[in-house]
């Protein structure tokens, strides 16, 4: 079930209609879309299709195929771009509806030993910063056609 005044129910709720460049792959459980991010490459968010706000509020089985999706999701981050590191947080204080970041973290991080959030949040008055985090140093739509033929083809060796 979707809410009503949940951004990312909305979100979730203009697809396919409203086709997303960042939406990298729709999940039966989920949809991976390419995160904000990009100073780490291929970070991605993976947002639950139904509205819930903690993990344990899914069914035992919706919440297994949601976690096997996660780990889709972050097996072809790794093996499309091999970070050192993959960070996963489910947050939510901000945005109260199930999803996950998916971090990865590189060897060349400057920041390794703390969550992204430190760096975003010291950018946040600096605008060359945060476009620096924003952007990274690939572009956005190649690393989203990456990671959706990575996903393609992970999905095909499972059937």
């Amino acid at each position: 079930m979707l809410g009503g005044d949940c951004i990312l129910c909305r979100k979730i709720g203009s697809l396919p209609q409203a086709a997303s460049p960042d939406c990298i792959f729709e999940f039966p459980q989920s949809v991976l879309f390419l995160g904000p991010w990009q100073y780490y490459r291929g970070y991605c968010v993976l947002v639950a299709r139904w509205h819930a706000t903690e993990l344990s509020q899914l069914a035992p089985q919706d919440r297994h195929a949601h976690l096997e999706e996660m780990c889709l999701a972050a097996r072809a981050i790794e093996d499309a771009f091999r970070p050192k590191k993959m960070n996963y947080e489910l947050l939510g204080n901000q945005v109260p509806h199930l999803h996950w970041h998916l971090v990865p973290r590189y060897a060349d991080d400057p920041d390794f030993k703390h969550p992204i959030w430190v760096a975003i949040d010291r950018a946040k008055d600096d605008k060359s910063a945060l476009r620096r985090l924003e952007q990274g140093s690939s572009d956005r739509a190649e690393t989203a056609r990456i990671l959706r033929n990575q996903l393609a083809a992970l999905m095909a060796r499972r059937s």
